[in-house]
């Protein structure tokens, strides 16, 4: 689902337009703040590996440098509402250490997770619900998210013993307690304070010491992905390939988007004139050009961080420098999904893996249902949040049961299996419009009149499968209903997804010791 980077400068009042009439006045002050940024966040990256490179300079200065471009950034971006970043990050990590590592996860969790919430609800229900505000809770969804991680992953390092932990635990555990300047480094750093991405501390440790690069080039020495001594890849082309992709999507986020308003889905003329058809087509259509600023905002935080040498993941089987370590989102899979699976597996790749590592993993108790309910949470207090994600457990589960059920007779020969491909992908396209558009109008009322315009129609199709479909088992044991999200770190079947690789493949921390390599692949094999 949606994430914080691109609600900056949404405003939740919702106006119905007719499509083709564009919005009045001025840009948001904070879109533009947002915006203007990243921009100079994009030129400090740049600076940051020219003149900061990790062969030159101390790992100190680096932090330090990094840490105060950061907290500047927030400080010229929200005002003084940043000081809620220092303070949610502060009182964490005065629990870590005085807590311990045997309970600090939960405490840090609970107090990271409620601390954000009660910013969200003074934002939303105190300075005026429905109005545009300062919404600085956007960084701090992300400042939550690398504060939990972190405490989970000190207290797998060193509490737990190596063999309660999986594979990938192992290779993310952290093994001694950070320094202050560390843990604020990694909290506030310049290139992710304001859009993210997460990244595992480990990650962020290994680029700032200059550790990252040290991988040969697959066939060197008859081995992919050794450890070796190198000079460090250039990220230039990848940071071109993504700031065009960001010119793109903000191209049409300031045309399209504009003409085609989501809430035109619930134009009480629209519901009464139009035909089913377009009803259908006109939703599908809304929520793509809804979607630009997601791209445009997430792409360019991915770029920053490749701007300032973070996020190489090892070279591929060419040879060719792979820069998506931190990678939000793939762009093609999403809009050529034909499954609820393929399309959450590129969507919001490093919320995904938070919420696996740190929920999925850990409950014992129906960890699917716990896992949507911080999902919904960590999102925000907007009724129109846990109204998509009540609809999107229903469809994820209709949809994987029907997957499981029919799939297998649509594989042979290739003429039927593209006509599969061609009706899951636009079953699969018209679902997901379905499911977030509570997620867009916020409120319960507008959500409730398009569901009823619908007549709950997927509601009730996806509660009729889920009572009619025989659920299969799964390797662990549970049924298909408890292992939705489990389903994100499994690999995507290669005909849906051209890169081969699944959401957690492209996020796994690069490593310099072959024992930690290959624990992580092995975790994706589970």
């Amino acid at each position: 689902m949606p994430g914080p980077a691109a609600r900056h400068g949404r405003s939740p009042t919702r106006v119905v337009r007719a499509p083709g009439t564009r919005r009045s006045g001025v840009p948001k002050p904070l879109a533009v703040n947002f915006v203007v940024c990243q921009l100079f966040a994009l030129l400090a990256a740049i600076w940051f590996r020219t003149y900061l490179r990790s062969s030159k300079t101390s790992s100190f200065i680096r932090h330090v440098v990094a840490t105060l471009l950061g907290l500047y950034l927030a400080l010229f971006c929200f005002g003084w509402y940043a000081l809620h970043f220092l303070v949610q990050s502060g009182i964490s990590y005065c629990i870590m250490i005085i807590i311990g590592v045997e309970n600090m996860h939960k405490y840090c969790f609970v107090f990271a997770l409620g601390y954000l919430t009660v910013c969200q609800i003074t934002r939303v229900y105190i300075f005026d619900y429905g109005q545009y505000s300062a919404d600085f809770s956007g960084p701090m969804m992300i400042i939550t998210q690398k504060i939990t991680s972190l405490a989970y992953e000190i207290h797998d390092g060193m509490f737990r013993k190596d063999e309660e932990l999986t594979s990938s635990q192992r290779g993310l555990a952290v093994r001694r307690m950070p320094s202050l300047l560390e843990y604020l480094s990694y909290t506030c750093n310049f290139m992710g304070i304001l859009a993210g991405p997460l990244c595992s501390y480990r990650d962020y440790i290994t680029f700032i010491e200059g550790r990252a690069h040290r991988r040969a080039p697959p066939g060197a020495s008859g081995q992919d992905d050794l450890p070796c001594e190198s000079a460090e890849p250039s990220p230039n082309v990848a940071v071109i390939q993504k700031l065009l992709v960001c010119g793109l999507s903000l191209f049409f986020h300031l045309t399209i988007s504009k003409t085609l308003p989501v809430e035109y889905n619930i134009d009480e003329h629209f519901q009464a004139t139009a035909s089913w058809p377009t009803k259908v087509v006109y939703l599908y259509i809304s929520l793509l050009a809804a979607r630009p600023k997601y791209y445009f905002a997430w792409t360019l935080a991915d770029a920053i961080n490749n701007a300032a040498g973070f996020g190489f993941r090892g070279y591929d089987e060419n040879g060719t420098a792979r820069w998506d370590l931190i990678s939000n989102l793939r762009i093609q899979q999403i809009e050529m999904s034909t499954s609820f699976k393929m399309f959450l597996d590129n969507w919001n790749i490093q919320t995904a893996l938070w919420l696996k590592r740190v929920c999925y993993e850990r409950a014992s108790l129906s960890p699917t249902i716990q896992t949507f309910i911080l999902s919904a949470i960590w999102h925000g207090v907007y009724p129109g949040y846990y109204l998509t994600f009540l609809t999107g457990v229903v469809m994820t589960l209709a949809a994987r049961a029907m997957r499981s059920n029919f799939r297998h007779y649509f594989i042979e020969p290739p003429q039927l299996k593209l006509l599969y491909d061609v009706v899951t992908w636009v079953m699969t396209q018209i679902a997901i419009s379905y499911t977030v558009v509570p997620f867009v109008l916020l409120s319960v009322k507008p959500s409730f009149m398009f569901y009823s315009s619908w007549y709950y129609c997927l509601h009730v199709a996806g509660i009729l499968v889920l009572l009619f479909l025989p659920v299969k088992k799964t390797q662990r044991g549970k049924t298909t209903h408890e292992n939705v999200q489990l389903s994100r770190s499994k690999k995507c079947d290669e005909r849906e997804n051209s890169l081969g690789q699944n959401s957690f493949s492209t996020t796994n921390n690069v490593c310099n010791q072959n024992q930690e390599i290959a624990s992580r692949h092995s975790s994706l094999k589970q």
